[in-house]
């Protein structure tokens, strides 16, 4: 036998060592991960705390704003000094007033009469919040496979055909009406996240370009079956919009008449989330998954089937996209639907996976805060502030988050080791050119 010789004891000498074996298959190691699942690694690694202080951050810039747009604050900055102190009261009030309108819109009304007019505003942002979490769900799941996931509004969309299809034409009791339209709805949508896997897996396209242009497929195909009669447009109407769901398909109230923003569909999305996070850290599945989303290279060479595994991601992003058209159709829209369902919920589940860290406990944390953030804003609006300083907080939230030396510049936080080290890179690379 050809190979190293063992000494005492059946053990190999030292200078008989074999070679280190990185792949199964050979010694060499595996290709790097791609630019872009490095990219989606850093920014879903940051830790609580830069996502709280990013929070913080975009609070106060919010809050800047708010002054700066307050008329008051504008009629005292005319003669600022002459009397500042005029000025200095009319910026805290602007901003305490408007997050206080906030507070009293998603959290909790202290000038309620009662108890239950004081937390309608939490069951508000709950609902709210419903359909926003499960598809910010399929989207995290998606970027922790190292899929970017653009096509969430199209997969509702087209979970909406399928539940609409399922709710308009069948006269069934709620105890099998529900569940058959819930079920044909996510169907819908795991059947058009599933094109882009499968798509991706058999012909390597970026699921970026599939997912935008199915968007657009399923907008103009659910807009014309909106205008077809027969198909989902209302009977007695040439309007694209939808039949009313029939009360046989809605999800009952979950406390009662007197909050009727949250219905059991908020106890399906818990359940889901609890799926996603058994799926993701605790099953065999999720295993692959996360290999794949950490570098499809080495875990191809380990012997998982990446292309396989991009298609349940994306059945399982697009089940979940599905899910939250549910919630729009089975929950506070009754009277109807239009090809605007989605209701920019796709795009903006986006925003909510990133600042959940992609982590399913940490996005239903972050659908919590965006539907909050929905429901005061039009208590602030009624106070005179622009309901669009809502949506910049919300920007700069995902840019502080998306960008850590940034943050931690603004709060003067110690570089990682990972900056440490590229920034020790860098100077070694100039000394050299220098040399």
């Amino acid at each position: 036998m050809s190979g190293a010789t063992s000494g005492a004891g059946g053990e190999l000498q030292p200078d008989q060592q074999l070679p280190h074996v990185s792949g199964p298959l050979t010694g060499e190691e595996p290709p790097a991960p791609p630019r872009s699942n490095q990219i989606m690694r850093e920014i879903l690694r940051g830790n609580a705390v830069t996502t709280i202080l990013a929070i913080v951050l975009a609070l106060i810039v919010g809050g800047i704003l708010i002054a700066v747009t307050n008329p008051a604050v504008q009629a005292a900055s005319g003669y600022f000094f002459s009397r500042p102190g005029d000025t200095l009261v009319a910026i805290w009030q602007s901003v305490y007033n408007g997050y206080e309108a906030l507070v009293r819109g998603s959290i909790f009304n202290a000038r309620g009469d009662d108890f239950a007019t004081q937390i309608r505003p939490l069951t508000n942002s709950l609902g709210f919040a419903a359909p926003l979490i499960a598809a910010s769900l399929g989207v995290a799941l998606a970027f922790r496979t190292g899929l970017f996931n653009i096509g969430a509004r199209g997969q509702m969309l087209v979970g909406a055909i399928f539940a609409g299809l399922f709710a308009f034409s069948l006269d069934l009791p709620l105890w099998l009406h529900l569940p058959i339209t819930l079920i044909a709805g996510i169907a819908g949508g795991a059947i058009w996240g599933g094109i882009v896997g499968l798509l991706k897996a058999k012909t390597g396209a970026h699921e970026v370009i599939l997912t935008i242009m199915l968007n657009y497929i399923a907008y103009y195909l659910l807009l014309w079956m909106l205008r077809t009669p027969g198909l989902l447009q209302r009977p007695g109407t040439n309007q694209p919009i939808s039949s009313a769901t029939p009360e046989t398909a809605q999800f009952p109230e979950l406390l009662g008449p007197r909050f009727p923003q949250l219905d059991w569909g908020f106890v399906v999305v818990i359940l889901a989330t609890v799926f996603v996070w058994w799926l993701v850290e605790r099953s065999s599945l999720g295993m692959r998954l996360r290999a794949v989303g950490e570098n499809p290279n080495a875990a191809r060479a380990a012997g998982i089937n990446v292309g396989r595994i991009y298609t349940y991601a994306m059945l399982f992003a697009g089940g979940l996209a599905g899910l939250a058209a549910m919630n729009q159709i089975q929950g506070a829209v009754t009277t109807g639907f239009a090809a605007n369902i989605d209701a920019g919920l796709g795009f903006d589940a986006i925003t909510v996976a990133l600042l959940g860290r992609s982590r399913a406990w940490g996005t239903f944390a972050a659908g919590i805060l965006f539907g909050a953030l929905k429901a005061g804003s039009g208590t602030m609006q009624a106070q005179g502030i622009p309901v669009d300083i809502v949506l910049v907080v919300q920007s700069l939230i995902v840019l502080f988050i998306a960008a850590p030396p940034l943050l931690r510049a603004v709060f003067f936080l110690p570089k990682t080791d990972a900056e440490k080290a590229a920034k020790a890179k860098a100077k070694a690379a100039r000394k050299a050119v220098s040399a």
